[in-house]
């Protein structure tokens, strides 16, 4: 005889209102999320790899302003705004890719920084070189001339920039707003990862509706079959009950997120015991997404465009050595995850349609959907005046 417990059921006495409609949909509401979120917080750019050399920059843009990360001569990190201070203009005059996730690398040679308009030259750090035809003075000197600088840190091999901070010290530190998520995640070799493959997804939903979705699984059991074959307990009781603090269990046989459930790469060293066999997925808000099995790592990075427009760069980071093998393959982790996340999006775009429906009188979380409530905590307590 069975001894198995019923699935938990729950009343709809216990649904809690969701955020208005206007939140995802409005200009305005949009708008104030980039003044008081995306250019206060320290927003997640890229990775540290991706400008190894001296001279190598990054041009991303943060909602909207565009920002120059550049490797120095001494090894250090410099985010500069891509303004000339002469006359304006840009300094990276091609703009960011859209298929590159909204960013474009490339080189600055002879370690320095030439403005294609009039000439002016700066340092890797922003300070004015000099300027064709031009003497400066003790009463006009060349310091004043500097790139408008902003504060830029790195966590786990990531890069983070803070667009206030331009204007003084920001509200907190790096340390300080990725703190939690780095204590639960301190076993894996984050610095030591390396991109194994980008894919980089445009998505018509706001930015919000993606990281509620992120953040639940009460939608794992009717939009991810596949996923659900690799993690029952995704779909067990609408996702109920899942202890995200030690990680949660795959199949048995299985011990990482591809459709074997194995790989031939060997586990990062140094995991505990559930790390070996289990998941973890954390929200670094307000822009980065890491899910994180046993030997690799799928790092999503929001790109908000605008109330209905996000894109959403996925990279999939392995160990150092794994990459630098010949026989490197990540495609059992890459083809897994596509499927995964092209299921998300498909219904975060209908979220995103039907929201903007007359009929649509306001959503509401069910108790599995706690996690999804984060969201609103996080929105009150920065945008509230």
């Amino acid at each position: 005889m069975s001894t198995s417990l019923p699935p938990p059921s729950f009343s709809s006495d216990d649904l809690a209102p969701a955020l208005p409609a206007g939140a995802y949909v409005d200009e305005s509401a949009f708008r104030r999320e980039v003044e008081r979120i995306f250019h206060r917080e320290w927003f997640c750019v890229g990775r540290a790899e991706q400008i190894a050399e001296t001279g190598d920059f990054l041009h991303v843009e943060v909602a909207g302003e565009r920002v120059l990360v550049v490797r120095d001569t001494d090894g250090s990190v410099n985010a500069l705004f891509n303004v000339c201070a002469h006359r304006g203009a840009e300094l990276a005059t091609c703009a960011p890719r859209p298929e590159a996730g909204g960013s474009r690398s490339g080189r600055f040679v002879g370690g320095s920084i030439r403005c294609q308009y009039h000439s002016w030259t700066y340092e890797l750090d922003g300070r004015l070189r000099g300027a064709p035809f031009m003497e400066f003075t003790e009463r006009n000197p060349r310091t004043r001339y500097s790139l408008g600088r902003l504060p830029v840190a790195q966590w786990g091999g990531f890069l983070w920039v803070n667009v206030a901070g331009a204007a003084g010290e920001p509200a907190r530190t790096l340390e300080e707003q990725v703190g939690a998520v780095a204590r639960k995640v301190v076993r894996y070799p984050l610095e030591d990862l390396r991109i194994g493959h980008r894919i980089v997804y445009d998505v018509a939903a706001n930015w919000k509706v993606l990281a509620e979705n992120y953040n639940e699984c009460y939608h794992c059991g009717p939009v991810h079959p596949e996923l659900c074959q690799l993690v029952p307990a995704f779909k067990r009781a609408g996702g109920a009950g899942l202890d995200w603090a030690n990680g949660i269990p795959h199949r048995p046989g299985a011990w990482t997120f591809t459709a074997t459930g194995t790989s031939r790469r060997a586990p990062f060293p140094g995991l505990d015991e559930f790390e070996r066999d289990h998941h973890k997925g954390e929200i670094v808000y307000p822009n980065l997404w890491i899910s994180l099995a046993a030997e690799h790592v799928a790092a999503f990075m929001l790109l908000p465009r605008g109330p209905a427009e996000t894109q959403v760069v996925c990279d999939f980071l392995f160990h150092r050595d794994a990459v630098a093998d010949a026989a490197f393959d990540p495609s059992d982790v890459v083809e897994f995850w596509d499927v995964i996340n092209r299921q998300d999006w498909r219904v975060c775009e209908s979220v995103q349609r039907g929201m903007t429906s007359r009929g649509f009188r306001g959503g509401s979380y069910a108790p599995m959907e706690d996690a999804s409530a984060d969201i609103r905590r996080y929105l009150t307590e920065r945008l509230s005046d």
